[in-house]
Formats: structure tokens, C-alpha cells, sequence
């Protein structure tokens, strides 16, 4: 890691980081619309509190072997390997456990009044209530055992493998292009922090020890590898382009920008959306520049900065008569990347409309005729919940 800067304005609701990956001599390749793979660790507070619940040595050291001839030891572990190694970058404490993980708590426990109440939670007709008190309000493993310290303190560290699941790598879109930044990848994070009702806060995993992180304080190594991702560029020199990026979803598009622009393909047209122009507008300047140059056409929605809400979804219909000229007459391909919750179906919505309005078509027509895009591939989706 060489940058990790916060591009949101300091009275932002959100810590968006823009963070960069000096790449030289990794071998790593990657093209617009690739993502990014990142194995995050534990905080060293969370990794000393599970030592304690358990009354583990995190500098003890131990040799992994398997109990049965079919079954290997995970590649992740060095061997020999230390406690504070296994907790920290492989057992995933931080996540939500389900209900075998009751079910094990229980066997494993020698104090009566917890087993009970670990076995009414592992129980069908505890469901409800293990709903209530785990999943809902995103409590973790690690919080779960300080619930039931004799428990934990009982758990034979043979059992830890069976009982918490491993860290998984996280996905991030890269945000710029080999051609632009040679040897460096970067990504675009917003900080992941939510409330329940429980008193301390809910923190994304990867995203809040990403954040943690310092260059600046000494070098930073990173685990991470590229692979293809779920948007694929055209390969035609004359095809436009439409992005449509609200948030951070505009990563992957950065990327295809200075990617297209590098190889002397102009026309990109991006829609980008955000809350206001001067906390989340991320990399305005550049986007500016590249106007100035022909290189762009960009197309802003601040949903805050006026008393209503613009979205879009809502500057996709002002501009109906070039999205389908665009669209129909040009061949162009559209793309779309961000949270998946309203605004997928909202720009869809929008589209079927400007094909009706623009296009002369009815409604099941303007329906087959986005179908048509999306089969051929010049509909293409990237989100994330």
C-alpha cells in the first residue's frame, strides 16, 4: 500500500478511502471492469480479546495435522504456526455465526446454565429467538463466546478450525486503468460502520482494517490478486459508452475512462450521481480535465444540493433523446455498477421509459428491447448489496 487518503469532505456522513497498491514485480495484470481480491486480518484488539475468552498463547505455536487420510491441512496456515497468526488472518471472528456453531458451542460445554441456553438456541424452536439475539442485531462470534465465558474458556483449541469459519477475500472494483497508473491499482472503499442495538457499532472487516492502515507510518504489505470481473468493455474503437457510477459505484468506470482514453476512444459518457458536489463528488478534477480534452461527456446528480432529490435515473430522462440515439442509431453499450438495493430497477425503469418516449415503442417492446440488450451483452450490471 502506498496512498490511503479519505476522499469524502470532512462533515460526510461516510469515510470513502481512495487507496492505492504499489504493484511492480507482482505479475498481477488486470483490464477495466477486472476486481480486485483483498484478505483482510483481525483487529489486534479482537485477536488479544479472543485469546483471552479462550485462554490461548497468541505466540504459542502449534503444527496442524489431519486426523483423517483424506483430509488436508488449509494451504493459508504456515507450519508451524502461530496462535496469534490463526486468529488474526485466518479464523473469521468477526462474523455472524449460524446455528452449528451453537450446536458445537454446546457440545463442547461444561457449564450447565450456558449449555442449556446454547442448546435452546441451536434448537428449531429457538429459532426466533437465535434470530433475535444473533443475526438481527450482527452480533459476532467473538462477542457470542464473551457471552458464554465458561464455554470459551473450555473450547479444546483442536475444535477452533470446526467452529469458526475462515476469513474470506473481499471483491473491490478496481478503479484505474495499467495504462494510466503503470504498476500501481487502485481502489475506491467506503468504510463500512452501522448501528444495531447493541452498544458498540457494526464495522465492515475488510474495509475498517484497509482503513486502519498507514504507508505513511512504514511500509504496508497487502494480500491481494486480480481477477475478472463481471463487466466486459468493447473492443470497437468507434462504440460509445454509457456509465451510469452513483457513489462509488463510478470505480470500475474510472478505470474503463482512462482505459479507453489512453487507447483514443472518446466516446464516454458518464452519469454520475452522488449526495453533494462538495463532500462525495469523487475525482471531479479529473473528470473536469478530461471534458476540457473531448475525452468526456459528464453527466452530475446531487440528490442534496436543492430541495429535491435529484437522482440518475432522473438525468437519464432529461438526456432521453441522446440516450437513444445513442442506444438505437450508435450501437453504444450501457453499463451500470453501485448499490443494488433501489437503483438497478430505478435506471431500468428509466431506460424502458426513454425506449416508450424516444423509441415510439410500447411498454412489452421497450421490455423485449432491454432484454435484447442485456442477452448481447450491451446491458451490463456490477452490484453489490
Amino acid at each position: 500500500m502506498v496512498t490511503n487518503r479519505r476522499v469524502t469532505g470532512p462533515s460526510h456522513f461516510q469515510d470513502v478511502r481512495l487507496i492505492e497498491f504499489d504493484i511492480t514485480g507482482s505479475g498481477i495484470n488486470f483490464a477495466a471492469g477486472d476486481v480486485v481480491l483483498i484478505l483482510p486480518q483481525n483487529a489486534a484488539s479482537h485477536v488479544q480479546q479472543f485469546c483471552q475468552a479462550l485462554g490461548l498463547d497468541p505466540n504459542q505455536c502449534f503444527t496442524l495435522r489431519p486426523r483423517e487420510p483424506d483430509v488436508s491441512c488449509p494451504e493459508r496456515l504456515p507450519q508451524p504456526c502461530s496462535v496469534r497468526h490463526l486468529v488474526s488472518q485466518y479464523l473469521d471472528i468477526a462474523s455472524v455465526p449460524r446455528r452449528s456453531f451453537f450446536e458445537l458451542l454446546a457440545c463442547l460445554s461444561p457449564h450447565e446454565l450456558e449449555r442449556d441456553k446454547l442448546l435452546e438456541l441451536s434448537s428449531a424452536a429457538g429459532q426466533e429467538e437465535l434470530s433475535e439475539y444473533c443475526s438481527r442485531p450482527r452480533r459476532t462470534a467473538l462477542e457470542v463466546l464473551c457471552d458464554f465465558p465458561h464455554t470459551a474458556a473450555a473450547i479444546p483449541p483442536d475444535y477452533l478450525l470446526d467452529l469458526i469459519p475462515q476469513i474470506r477475500p473481499r471483491a473491490f472494483s478496481i478503479a484505474s486503468s495499467l495504462l494510466a497508473h503503470p504498476s500501481r491499482l487502485q481502489i475506491l472503499v467506503a468504510v463500512v460502520q452501522y448501528q444495531t442495538r447493541l452498544k458498540e457499532p457494526r464495522r465492515g472487516l475488510c474495509s475498517s482494517w484497509l482503513a486502519s492502515l498507514d504507508p505513511e507510518q512504514g511500509p504496508v504489505q497487502v494480500p491481494l490478486w486480480a481477477r475478472s470481473g463481471g463487466l466486459t468493455f468493447p473492443q470497437t474503437p468507434d462504440t460509445p459508452v454509457i456509465m451510469v457510477g452513483p457513489g462509488t459505484g463510478v470505480a470500475p468506470f474510472r478505470a474503463a475512462v482512462q482505459e479507453r482514453v489512453a487507447q483514443g476512444r472518446t466516446e464516454n459518457f458518464l452519469f454520475f450521481g452522488c449526495r453533494q458536489r462538495d463532500q462525495d463528488f469523487y475525482w471531479e478534477a479529473e473528470w473536469k480535465e478530461l471534458e476540457e480534452r473531448g475525452c468526456l461527456r459528464l453527466v452530475t446528480a446531487f440528490s442534496r444540493d436543492q430541495e429535491r432529490k435529484v437522482y440518475v435515473q432522473h438525468r437519464l430522462r432529461e438526456l432521453g433523446p441522446l440516450v437513444w440515439e445513442l442506444l438505437d442509431h450508435r450501437g453504444a453499450s450501457f453499463y451500470l455498477a453501485g448499490n443494488a438495493k433501489y437503483m438497478p430497477a430505478d435506471v431500468s425503469e428509466a431506460l424502458t421509459s426513454i425506449f416508450q418516449e424516444e423509441g415510439g415503442l410500447s411498454a412489452p417492446e421497450a421490455a423485449a428491447y432491454l432484454a435484447s440488450l442485456q442477452r448481447t451483452l450491451r446491458f451490463q450490471t456490477e452490484t453489490w448489496a
